[in-house]
């Protein structure tokens, strides 16, 4: 098998269109330079988002929906757990979703976001960094487009007012010996349709190749690691794969240190109707795919699964 891509997107994607594609179908995995989201907003989120994981536990619970499934807000350590997992993952969130107009139509498919009053700034900057996110998955998403001999904008309409979600992550520093290869979050695959993720650099995430062997990625400070979710793997007939992935805790001093991480699930709108693509249909086996299913309908029945729901 070929490496994992690696790839500049400020480069003319016609150019690395069939690197990034050939990544995704061996692996679900690329790595992503040169995205377009400025360093200085990834600090300024950085620290926005460990100030406000330190806060008391009491006030960081007052932001917590209940009834919301996780969806906007806080959700604390031992509420999500991984499909078929036995155990809760290690870890505390904080999500934040589109911001929709008063009487749009879509929203009553997604809650309005709520903001913590103790931290300034973190509503100015954690919009801001959304939309670089959905800037930097659009263009990836062209990407897969031209790979899968689409047009190049084919996604834009699939994806616009979708219900991507923004999550900030903390996994708390481990103790004691057991705490070295710890797994944080069980093996997993994503939901959405594509997932872009800052803060993979610090050691830990691990993806489960073809071959049932679990391969570490290590992307350059402030690359993105971008991986496909079921959204598209099943809009593609898996010729994109979504693959298996965990988080485990490293060895030596970065064990016991608390992890920090920014994933955006980019999604299609709620009403679309995720059907296999004609050009990803086998003509030996022209029903051999999955049934249309609208993306908000596919997501509920997920997270019913993940204790989200």
């Amino acid at each position: 098998m070929s490496d994992i891509a690696s790839v500049s997107i400020a480069r003319p994607l016609e150019e690395v269109a069939k690197e990034i594609g050939r990544s995704f179908e061996e692996y679900g995995f690329a790595v992503i330079r040169d995205h377009g989201i400025p360093q200085d907003l990834i600090d300024r989120a950085e620290e926005l988002s460990k100030a406000f994981f330190a806060l008391p536990d009491d006030v960081k619970k007052a932001y917590q929906i209940p009834g919301g499934g996780g969806a906007r807000g806080y959700t604390p350590f031992g509420t999500e757990k991984a499909k078929d997992a036995q155990v809760h993952d290690l870890k505390e969130f904080w999500h934040v979703g589109r911001e929709l107009p008063e009487g749009h139509p879509l929203s009553k498919y997604m809650a309005d976001n709520v903001w913590p009053e103790e931290v300034s700034g973190f509503r100015e900057t954690f919009n801001e960094l959304y939309n670089a996110f959905e800037v930097a998955g659009g263009r990836v998403l062209e990407a897969i487009a031209i790979h899968l001999g689409l047009r190049r904008d084919f996604f834009a309409p699939t994806v616009e007012d979708g219900n991507s979600v923004m999550r900030l992550l903390r996994y708390p520093p481990l103790e004691g010996a057991e705490a070295e290869g710890a797994i944080r979050a069980a093996a997993h695959g994503d939901i959405n349709t594509i997932t872009l993720l800052l803060g993979a650099e610090e050691a830990g995430l691990e993806l489960l190749t073809a071959d049932d062997e679990w391969l570490a990625i290590a992307p350059p400070p402030g690359a993105l690691v971008v991986n496909i979710g079921d959204m598209l793997d099943r809009l593609t007939n898996h010729k994109l794969r979504s693959t298996t992935h965990r988080v485990v805790n490293p060895r030596g001093e970065a064990a016991y240190r608390a992890r920090y991480s920014m994933p955006f699930f980019l999604h299609f709108r709620p009403d679309y109707i995720i059907e296999t693509l004609p050009s990803c249909i086998d003509s030996e086996d022209p029903s051999g795919h999955p049934e249309p299913i609208s993306s908000h309908d596919y997501l509920m029945e997920r997270l019913r699964e993940i204790n989200l729901a």
